[in-house]
Order: structure tokens, then C-alpha cells, then sequence
């Protein structure tokens, strides 16, 4: 225990990177961990779907006609900032946000969120993780 003493006294800058180096590797940890907790499996979209789950699709409209899960609505994202009045009746529903990349609906979540959504989730892997699946794609 001394040589610790003794080694931080003579190299106190050394010391305090590896402690910033710490804190940020729990930071960054937690940060995906939340992230994480955010989001959901393809599997766990379907048993919240029967459950009566709104689904959000985000991408452009003519994306979303391309192919669809079953039963999601189209919200262009740019009217995320809108769905508080919208969608008022699903503030204490699930609503799960999906899009191609995984970043955009995870934003649309975090706004959701802001707004007094209780049970907002993001598809984790997006469409693509649905597909990957085999499950099937509505078309309009």
C-alpha cells in the first residue's frame, strides 16, 4: 500500500487518467446498458403486439409501402415532435418505434419518452432483425 501512495505521489497526472479513463468506461457501460433496456427483440415485438402494442414505422412513406410489419402505422419521423397530441390514447400503451438503423428510432423513443409515453421501445436491429427473422412484411 506505501508504493501505491509513493507512485501516485510521484506520477499524480498518470493517476488521474486512469481515473477519467474509469469513470468513462462506467459512463459509456451505463449508457449502453440504457440503450439497451430501451430496446426490444423481434420476438418480444410480437408478444407485445398481441398484447394490443402500438407500432410506430418511421421511415418515408414510400419505404414504409415498400413493406411493413403487420399492423404498424406510419409516422414520419420529423412528426415524432407532434405525437404527444396524436397519439394521446397510447401514453400509458407500449409503442414500439422501428426504422431501417436502429439510431433513428431509438432518438424517436427518447422523444417519446420527453412527451409522457411510459412504455416507449425501439426494435432493436430495426426492420432488417425482422426480416432476419422471417417474419413476414405487409405491403400496400
Amino acid at each position: 500500500m506505501d508504493r501505491l501512495i509513493e507512485y501516485t505521489a510521484h506520477h499524480p497526472l498518470l493517476v488521474l487518467a486512469a481515473a477519467v479513463a474509469a469513470a468513462l468506461v462506467v459512463a459509456y457501460e451505463a449508457y449502453l446498458r440504457f440503450q439497451s433496456a430501451a430496446a426490444i427483440s423481434p420476438q418480444q415485438l410480437i408478444r407485445l403486439m398481441n398484447q394490443g402494442a402500438l407500432v410506430l414505422d418511421i421511415r418515408p412513406a414510400d419505404q414504409y409501402a415498400a413493406g411493413h410489419i403487420s399492423g404498424a402505422r406510419q409516422l414520419p419521423s420529423d412528426q415524432i415532435a407532434q405525437a404527444g397530441d396524436t397519439l394521446k390514447k397510447h401514453k400509458e400503451k407500449p409503442v414500439v418505434v422501428y426504422c431501417d438503423a436502429e439510431s433513428l428510432a431509438a432518438s424517436a423513443v427518447r422523444r417519446l419518452t420527453a412527451q409522457g409515453f411510459t412504455k416507449a421501445f425501439s426494435l432493436r436491429g430495426g426492420l432488417p432483425a425482422w426480416r432476419a427473422e422471417n417474419l413476414p412484411l405487409a405491403k400496400t
